[in-house]
């Protein structure tokens, strides 16, 4: 078996820029730092649980490469990440993904050689695609010799990734941090970044910010546009402890506050992070002057133009809102 060690385009994952938002919330007297993680190469934080889960699963000898054939639902970006990583370690990987998935996202998974299985019905009770995406990963892994699935949404090896993460912004702000926010989804980066907290003594507030329509918090769920954070089913990472205080967060405002991110500050960011700054906006009148926040932007919005950024997809969802960022 070949070294599970990470040199070549893997060696770039993690060490991310912190970004100081100077613009972001004028008039307010916190101090809002951004952790850009596109900058990882598969353009997204879940590289880091990616390349985590499948290091560990080399070093165990669940899998081998050349033989076994990696197996995972995605909305998009773990998908890439995985994408990549598989090609460099030389495993076959099939990812399910959904009809919200972008022919963008498909594209580059293609390109790395993954094979794509598309989910296009959804669930009958929810309503979302993630329910069937499971049940056709279940499926692959009864029927393909040598299949394996990392299964992002229960792998310890997820969080501790975002341990790493976590210490990368401590280290970065000289050990300050009085307020975290981060998106919740598979529950990976919060629950990672709360562990690494409490095992360092740190008493920073963890705010999680999910998606109204989301199961994770116990709403019932709905269907949303904006994909990446959120889900339609409860993770079963998702740890209650880990979050001092839940913040849910409206489709239209993740699109409000990713345009006025690229009109102020010239970020070009996913709605996850759009929704988080939409959780900073809420809660900023409760922070005491001279606070330290930091905010995880977990992947870039150049796989949003034809939604986010697009004026006309705006304007059929929402009707006409553009003042909304504008002026």
């Amino acid at each position: 078996m070949p070294s599970t060690s990470h040199s070549g385009i893997l060696g770039t994952i993690g060490k991310t820029p912190l970004v100081k938002l100077d613009r972001m919330f004028p008039g307010e007297n916190a101090h809002v730092y951004a952790k850009i993680e596109r900058f990882n190469p598969g353009g997204s934080i879940k590289d880091r649980s990616g390349l985590n889960m499948l290091l560990e699963a080399l070093r165990k000898g669940d899998i081998e490469p050349g033989r076994s054939v990696i197996v995972e639902s995605s909305s998009g970006n773990l998908a890439v990440g995985l994408a990549q990583i598989c090609r460099y370690f030389n495993l076959r990987f099939i990812c399910v993904v959904d009809a919200k998935t972008t022919e963008q996202n498909l594209a580059i998974l293609r390109a790395y050689g993954a094979e794509v299985e598309v989910v296009d019905e959804r669930d009958e009770e929810t309503g979302e695609f993630l329910p069937n995406r499971l049940r056709r990963v279940r499926e692959l892994l009864a029927r393909i010799p040598h299949a394996y699935s990392p299964n992002q949404y229960a792998n310890l090896f997820n969080p501790k990734a975002h341990e790493n993460t976590m210490h990368e912004i401590v280290e970065a702000l000289d050990g300050r941090v009085d307020y975290l926010f981060a998106s919740v989804s598979t529950f990976g980066t919060l629950r990672g970044c709360a562990d690494y907290l409490r095992k360092a003594g740190l008493g920073t507030k963890v705010v999680a910010v999910d998606a109204e329509g989301s199961a994770i918090f116990d709403q019932s769920p709905a269907r949303r546009l904006i994909p990446g954070h959120g889900a339609s089913v409860r993770p079963a990472l998702m740890d209650p402890a880990a979050a001092h205080e839940v913040i849910h967060v409206c489709d239209l405002d993740c699109v409000v506050f990713c345009r006025r991110l690229v009109g102020r500050e010239a970020i070009l960011a996913g709605g996850s992070s759009g929704a988080v700054l939409a959780a900073v906006d809420k809660f900023l009148p409760r922070v005491e002057p001279g606070s330290v926040c930091a905010v995880i932007f977990p992947d870039g919005g150049d796989r949003y133009l034809k939604t986010i950024y697009s004026d006309d997809w705006v304007r059929d969802h929402f009707g006409e809102v553009s003042h909304l960022w504008k002026g």
